[in-house]
């Protein structure tokens, strides 16, 4: 791999030329991806793709005039430290936002790039090129900024903003929560039956693990069997029914771990104080993401829980 300061300025030059080609075909992704869900976000992208292609056409006119016809392949993985691009699909995973400021930070960095570059470079000619460079790739970032005002003003990025979260809402957090008050409730009774029952923290455990295995991947082939999705708008149903046979087992083996201390009085004060903590955060859930009032979800699961508890208790004390 070649260092940056090695390069001729033929060389730099063939690898700004490289350099857009690839950007413009990230923006170009981003813009096929986003065409269905954020028609607005999707227009930036393939103007700001427009944008690279001319500049890389600039380069092109550029180079031939100096260099001639033949332009070198040279392209940022070829050069230690220069900054590799993350491919779209790893970025479009990470959400609308994400996408934007990875746009954004692409220009960005590459000004950046390109102006220590040229602090580090003696080469009067070189310098020049490296200093013409990141005067490009600031111009890039402004158009960029100017197309989004453009072609997304501040209620159509709320709209595209909100759509986003409630896809999040409905494909993660739901089934996410679903699963985690069904192991946080549901395993109580087992678990504190058998506690008070045997009076051995150890049996506890068992049928603790027991109780949260099996409710969590009976809940993840419910929420998976449930609908494919399309209809819906809930998601692809494998990663549905992961999150929530995950966070099923989660809830309930939160409290079962207390019972690997050997004394009793001690793993029932741990396990009921972990139970607590589950309530809580179910409720601050609950609150953040499906706006219901703090104080109504702290009495819902509160009561559910505590039922529950009761009945386990009950149990294992009969």
């Amino acid at each position: 791999m070649r260092k940056f300061s090695s390069l001729t300025d033929q060389e730099i030059l063939a690898l700004a030329i490289s350099n857009e080609e690839e950007d413009g075909r990230i923006y170009s992704d981003f813009a096929y991806a986003l065409r269905e869900k954020y028609p607005d976000t999707s227009r930036i992208f393939t103007d700001m793709s427009v944008e690279e292609d001319t500049h890389r056409r600039d380069l092109i006119d550029l180079y031939a005039r100096r260099f001639g016809p033949h332009i070198p392949l040279i392209r940022r993985q070829d050069i230690a430290d220069f900054l590799v691009r993350k491919p779209a699909w790893q970025v479009q995973t990470q959400g609308i936002e994400a996408v934007r400021q990875h746009a954004r930070q692409m220009e960005m960095d590459a000004a950046r790039f390109y102006r220590q570059a040229a602090l580090r470079t003696t080469d009067a000619a070189t310098r020049k090129l490296l200093g013409d460079l990141a005067h490009a790739e600031d111009q890039h970032e402004q158009a960029a900024n100017a197309i989004e005002l453009d072609r997304l003003p501040t209620s159509k990025r709320e709209s595209e903003d909100e759509d986003a979260r409630r896809r999040f809402v409905l494909q993660v957090v739901q089934p996410g929560l679903v699963g985690l008050m069904d192991g946080s409730v549901s395993t109580l009774a087992p678990v504190f039956a058998a506690a008070f029952a045997t009076h051995q923290p150890w049996n506890a455990f068992l049928v603790g693990m027991a109780a949260s295995v099996g409710a969590g991947i009976s809940m993840g082939f419910a929420e998976a069997l449930s609908d494919d999705g399309k209809l819906s708008g809930r998601g692809a149903p494998l990663l549905r029914g992961l999150i929530c046979g995950l966070m099923t087992t989660a809830g309930g083996i939160g409290h079962t771990l207390p019972f690997l201390i050997d004394n009793f009085s001690t793993a029932m004060i741990a396990a009921v104080t972990v139970v607590v903590i589950e309530l809580f955060v179910i409720s601050w859930i609950r609150w953040r993401y499906q706006e219901t009032p703090f104080g109504s979800a702290i009495v819902q699961i509160v009561i559910g829980g505590l039922l529950v508890f009761v009945a386990g208790v009950l149990i294992g004390s009969s």
